[in-house]
């Protein structure tokens, strides 16, 4: 059992409504990590259960110390919590796990030996290629989905949603997750430089409890992706994202204004009626508003870095030192 102050490996996992899953999944842990030489702790974080899974969780750490138990006052979601147990938990290496018993605890120690035997690796993903889900409806839009969020992001892995990782602390330091951004981590890592690599894990079907998954989340997912898009390609240079559309529609306003200027002063022409006048007048006021949102994005960045902000750069271990 871990009771130093000091721990090398934290597992972290989400709970929410597993109650059923809790003393299997605790006595899988413990079974694998006991077998360990590293010290190790395994933080639960309860996300607003409402079928005891608290009061358990509770039970089971009364005579296990490396069992750290937390618990958020709401449904807050899987993001959340497992960034709570990210702030919570006090190891070198992180290691994400489902709650549901359908990721193996057995795989973990091959992935720490495969971590240490890869000093320039900072995060591994788990691939369930023989995934075990019966439902189709989760199979084929998660294939889906791995595929359009390794092309928008350029991080190639096939199976994003796979819970069972592994990060360096310093791979994941400066990283926050929202919404559904779990599942993209390996990628926001990825833009502070972390090394990713993907390897096959066990997965098992699910036997008790109730899967939380629904077609709702594709669609979360999706908009997190536009984010994610956004926040990789735009976060330091935010008026080449808002400055782009505001010139593609201003400079033509523009121009359709001058153009009925023209006619109207040499012409002598009717202009007051026509949709064009709208149209220039419309895309030239929506391109101001684009271009001075770029501008406001740009200060605000700016605030963000400069004198008492955040660094734009992140400095590495000289090439060697992690040997």
């Amino acid at each position: 059992m871990t009771t130093s102050d000091s721990v090398r490996v934290s597992l972290i996992a989400p709970i929410y409504n597993e109650y059923e899953n809790l003393p299997d999944l605790v006595a899988k842990v413990e079974s694998v990590m006991s077998a360990q030489p590293d010290t190790w702790e395994f933080v639960c974080v309860d996300d607003g259960s409402r079928d005891g899974s608290d009061k358990l969780l509770t039970e089971l750490a009364v005579s296990r110390p490396w069992l750290k138990p937390y618990f958020l006052r709401r449904n807050y979601g899987q993001s959340t919590a497992m960034q709570a147990g990210f702030d919570a938990a006090r190891g070198d290496i992180l290691v994400t796990i489902d709650g549901d018993m359908q990721n193996d605890p057995a795989d973990i120690p091959r992935l720490l030996k495969m971590l240490d035997e890869r000093p320039e690796i900072d995060i591994i993903s788990g691939w369930r290629k023989n995934r075990q889900d019966k439902a189709l409806m989760r199979k084929f839009p998660s294939k889906i989905a791995n595929r359009l969020i390794s092309s928008v992001t350029g991080v190639r892995l096939h199976d994003y949603g796979c819970s069972l990782k592994l990060y360096r602390r310093e791979a994941v330091r400066f990283v926050k997750i929202y919404g559904e951004l779990h599942r993209f981590i390996p990628a926001l890592a990825h833009e502070y430089g972390a090394k990713v690599m993907e390897t096959e894990v066990n997965h098992f079907p699910r036997t008790k409890g109730v899967s939380k998954y629904g077609i709702d989340r594709t669609i979360r997912v999706l908009l997190d992706l536009m984010w994610v898009k956004f926040m990789l390609r735009f976060l330091h240079r935010p008026m080449h994202a808002f400055g782009g559309i505001g010139a593609a529609m201003f400079f033509p306003g523009i121009l359709i204004l001058f153009y009925l200027a023209a006619i109207k002063l040499f012409g002598h022409a009717d202009i007051g009626g026509r949709p064009l006048l709208q149209m220039g007048v419309m895309l030239t006021l929506m391109g101001t508003n684009f271009i001075g949102m770029g501008i406001l994005g740009e200060m605000l960045t700016r605030i963000w870095h400069e004198p008492g902000g955040k660094a734009q750069y992140l400095l590495r271990e000289p090439p060697g030192k992690r040997e």
